[in-house]
């Protein structure tokens, strides 16, 4: 199968959010993000994370058609979330507008800046 012209859509996100008990459960966040993903038709192939002192976090999650990554800052109500996701074998890009949407929904988030990279 030839790949696609267009390697994907890269989405990066820094949101804000009143929520800031979401910012502090990693548990949570990637019960939440295995969810969607199962719904995606897109193959989880790792998770990595860390928690800090104040209960922040970081996670990786690393898929057969790229990767999605978070990190919290509950002392400024923020959060900055990135999706990838190739289009080698199918056209992804909805799906990659449709998570950066469910995970702004999810933190009942306000945008601050968004930027779309096609590559």
């Amino acid at each position: 199968m030839k790949p696609l012209s267009s390697k994907g859509l890269h989405i990066l996100l820094t949101l804000e959010t009143e929520s800031e008990d979401l910012l502090l459960d990693i548990k949570g966040f990637l019960e939440f993000t295995e969810g969607i993903l199962a719904t995606k038709d897109v193959e989880i192939v790792g998770i990595t994370n860390h928690i800090f002192d104040n209960q922040s976090f970081t996670a990786a999650v690393c898929l057969k058609e790229s990767h999605l990554c978070i990190h919290t800052w509950p002392e400024f109500k923020q959060l900055t979330f990135d999706v990838f996701l190739c289009n080698y074998t199918q056209d992804n890009t909805s799906k990659v507008e449709q998570i950066a949407d469910e995970v702004v929904q999810y933190f009942k988030a306000n945008t601050i800046q968004k930027h779309k990279i096609y590559r």
